[in-house]
């Protein structure tokens, strides 16, 4: 398994240009919280409780991203739980049928965002090389969160030594492949 510090060098690589950052704020957190609205319309019982597909992925995820770095795991944790509880009164308010349209809606317009914002970059999204970083996508919000606070400041330099800083806009030349 991958460090953190190699899964969030890999994923930045491909994202330096501020304005596909910027989209990534909104695009990313969308996508999960449609994929969580989409897996909690099943539900099945376990132990006499009604469990959904979003709570065993949401705990999986957890699990990952806790091995990596424990205050990331734990930002992540509240997101996904806050997403769940979200989803769930989601469930409560709304028909299935109509829960898994507000999710169809949702996913459409993150993945318009991460697309539009690799326009400003002028590179292709990460996952297109390695389909294991759309794990990493919400970690590396999670991770840009921090550093805009000020906290992980060494994990932030060692991004930056290896792929740059972020910039304002991304010149032709410095969309080259990842370093």
């Amino acid at each position: 398994m991958k460090s953190l510090e190699e899964n969030l060098t890999q994923y930045a690589a491909y994202h330096r240009d501020r304005r596909n950052i910027a989209t990534h704020f909104f695009g990313i957190p969308l996508i999960v919280l449609a994929i969580v609205l989409a897996l909690a319309t099943v539900e099945f019982p376990v132990a006499g409780l009604a469990v959904t597909p979003a709570a065993f992925a949401a705990v999986a995820a957890c699990a990952y991203y806790f091995r990596l770095d424990a205050a990331f795991g734990a930002a992540m944790a509240v997101t996904l739980f806050a997403m769940c509880a979200l989803a769930s009164e989601a469930m409560a308010r709304l028909p299935a049928g109509g829960v898994l349209a507000l999710a169809a809606a949702l996913f459409a317009a993150g993945w318009a965002l991460q697309f539009w914002g690799h326009r400003f970059e002028g590179m292709k999204p990460a996952f297109f090389d390695d389909a294991r970083q759309l794990l990493i996508g919400p970690l590396f919000v999670c991770a840009e969160v921090f550093f805009f606070f000020g906290a992980k400041p060494r994990l932030r330099r060692y991004i930056e030594d290896r792929v740059g800083p972020v910039v304002a806009r991304r010149t032709p030349s410095a969309a080259a492949e990842p370093r």
